[in-house]
């Protein structure tokens, strides 16, 4: 499993970049999500413009989300770099390893 580490403004909401100023980070939280074997070699090959940092905005802040009946979750938002459309992020159990990840075009908000 790979690891990716995604900050978050609590205060403004939004991602902070590491080449952020000093004074941006001190008022971060780092979340970590893990992504699956299966994503990194399958997903990110077959849907290379889907990015990681997408997912993680995903399941830190969906619209809905539910459990599969695998014992996986489903979480969608909508992704402003996708013209607005609906992605679907897929995870283990844990609800931090996230399998799968696509436009979901049935999602109905």
């Amino acid at each position: 499993n790979s690891t990716f580490t995604a900050r978050f403004c609590v205060a403004q909401g939004k991602r902070a970049l590491e080449d952020d100023s000093r004074k941006t980070r001190e008022h971060c939280v780092v979340q970590e999500c893990r992504f699956a074997d299966y994503f990194d070699r399958k997903v990110l090959q077959k849907r290379p413009y889907i990015r990681k940092d997408w997912c993680v905005a995903v399941v830190r802040n969906p619209i809905r989300f539910e459990r599969q009946g695998d014992d996986r979750f489903r979480f969608w938002a909508a992704v402003p770099e996708l013209g607005g459309r609906y992605l679907r992020v897929v995870t283990l159990a844990d609800k931090v390893t996230i399998l799968n990840a696509f436009p979901d075009r049935g999602f109905k908000p």
